[in-house]
């Protein structure tokens, strides 16, 4: 997978740092493609962040995760990748993001990771 994908995420300054407070982005068109069978998987993604010193710019992380949509990768892996590529570059105080992806033959799976 490109290495690049993470310099699609703009950042923006957080005009209150010194508050705690709760970011929820729901991403409900998420599409990437099995790794296995070359299949689209489609999966809603929600992140809840409490940011530090910056904020993600939300056209940038539609665009981010746009790139997903022709790779093939494992569940589990992309949604750590997601995570990976969003601390990287927004350096929040602590994230969740949970993956629910759609059945797929009867099984649906739900990832979920945290970072702080």
């Amino acid at each position: 997978m490109p290495d690049d994908f993470r310099q699609t995420l703009e950042i923006f300054e957080n005009q209150f740092p010194g508050r705690d407070y709760s970011i929820e982005i729901r991403c409900p068109e998420f599409t990437s493609l099995c790794p296995k069978t070359g299949q689209p998987d489609f999966g809603v993604l929600t992140f809840t962040y409490t940011p530090d010193r910056h904020c993600v710019e939300l056209k940038s992380l539609k665009l981010y995760l746009q790139r997903f949509r022709n790779e093939g990768i494992f569940y589990e892996n992309v949604t750590n990748r997601i995570l990976d590529d969003f601390v990287a570059v927004v350096q929040p105080r602590q994230v969740t993001l949970v993956a629910d992806f759609h059945a797929r033959g009867g099984i649906t799976t739900r990832v979920v990771v945290q970072h702080g």
